[in-house]
């Protein structure tokens, strides 16, 4: 057991440290932090950061306050020492996805995001110290732009065939038993099993439900071993310090690329056929129909993290790695917008324009790190025509077009406040470190 630290930041640091190690040491006593206030305390104000909606019992953040946050977490913290700590079912809620159909979203009641995040907090001290470096999902220091570096720094080294993976279902598959397994493999420690089986069991027979803190850090240790498996065919098919092939993995986005010399063909055969094998020990099913191989070489693209990719020549005949936004990026973020106003139209117009620029910032964000110039002009333009639209409504001054000289650029921009940012920024070249 390792000693307690003067703080949480401390602990997780040491216990990092010691997984780091000792790879087959199994940690006891650790339920103990999990139950510790400041542990809770700090899961309760990072769910309250993240915001989100309240979970079955339509009990708030603002509720919480209002009564007391101190006494709030007291009896969560009471619970869990006496064990009588039990979770609620999550709240169901559909999203929209692009391809027409809905996903479901499993909300968690703010008592058991706060004990999700305090067991999130102790396990992944111990897991960061285990998962590949090829897997960038929802991981301290990691970001889906460091991904997206990457897989172009793959490419821009030769390796030119992909598969482009799709698991079916991947969050609602994930096998209980084979989870606390792989939990068992690196914790001696009945409390925390049994407290992790409690809250797998509230959300179902299997799978892991998409909107609990706990959810991705489970998700990513599901399929750390094929991470492992696809760094080790890296490092045993280097030639000369070169890559013949290279994994990357956001989450259940996976890309596998490969060198597209006729030598390497049978990497594109093996990599696909032991995927399989090991998806398959895992209860994990590919999506054959949108499993593709693409060859950029001929032209060909696929896609990542919601851009396409695919190689171009520059003005000056050298080539590039072209980087666009996915069509579906497009049509969704004009849907998200059209929603916004049009569920909100009983406010007042700056105020219907704040909940625009709230969803147009954080894809613009997203996106600018690509070839995304004509993306967003289309964009620009559409949010532009939607506003105007709004305010020809709203005054009544009824005409040809969409206002455009009714009401100018600088009047929807500076007076009314309407998202402007569309500078593009490139990702950075990567060191020679992967």
């Amino acid at each position: 057991m390792i000693k307690p630290a003067v703080n949480l930041q401390d602990l997780r640091r040491k216990i990092y440290v010691k997984a780091k190690s000792e790879k087959q040491h199994r940690f006891w006593g650790m339920y103990a932090h999990v139950c510790k206030f400041e542990t809770l305390e700090t899961a309760y104000l990072t769910a309250r950061k993240n915001k989100g909606a309240p979970g079955i019992d339509g009990i708030t953040f603002d509720d919480i306050e209002q009564m007391g946050r101190r006494s709030f977490l007291t009896e969560i913290q009471r619970e869990l020492q006496t064990k009588t700590y039990r979770p609620t079912k999550n709240r169901r809620c559909e999203i929209p996805k692009d391809n027409g159909k809905v996903g479901i979203l499993g909300i968690p009641t703010i008592k058991d995001r706060v004990v999700q995040g305090a067991l999130k907090l102790i396990l992944e001290a111990v897991f960061e110290a285990d998962f590949c470096p090829n897997n960038y999902g929802y991981r301290p220091q990691k970001n889906p732009h460091l991904a997206l570096a990457q897989v172009r720094r793959s490419i821009l080294r030769g390796m030119t065939v992909t598969i482009d993976v799709d698991l079916s279902a991947y969050f609602d598959n994930i096998r209980h038993h084979t989870l606390l397994e792989q939990v068992a493999k690196r914790f001696q420690d009945d409390d925390i099993m049994r407290l992790l089986k409690l809250i797998l069991k509230a959300a179902g027979k299997k799978g892991v439900p998409q909107g609990g803190p706990l959810s991705p850090l489970l998700s990513n240790l599901y399929l750390t071993r094929i991470d492992w498996m696809f760094e080790r065919a890296r490092l045993q098919t280097q030639e000369k310090g070169y890559d013949e092939i290279n994994y990357h993995r956001w989450a259940d986005d996976i890309v596998i690329l490969i060198n597209p010399h006729p030598s390497k063909e049978w990497i594109v055969e093996r990599a696909k056929r032991r995927l399989a094998e090991e998806l398959s020990r895992l209860q994990v099913s590919l999506n054959q129909e949108k499993t593709k191989i693409a060859y950029m070489d001929k032209g060909e693209s696929f896609g990542y993290l919601g851009f396409d990719f695919r190689k171009a020549v520059a003005r000056n005949g050298k080539q590039f790695v072209l980087m666009t936004p996915k069509k579906k990026a497009l049509i969704n973020i004009r849907r998200r917008v059209r929603e916004v106003i049009s569920n909100n139209l009983h406010k007042n117009t700056k105020e219907i324009i704040h909940g625009v620029n709230q969803i147009l910032a954080g894809w613009v964000n997203f996106y600018r790190v690509g070839h995304s110039s004509k993306a967003f002009s289309l964009v620009r333009d559409y949010v532009e025509q939607r506003i105007r639209r709004l305010l020809a409504k709203r005054t009544r001054k009824r005409g040809p077009g969409f206002g455009w000289k009714r009401w100018s650029s600088q009047f929807i921009y500076d007076v009314l406040g309407l998202y402007w940012d569309y500078k593009i920024k490139y990702l950075q070249p990567l060191g020679t470190s992967r």
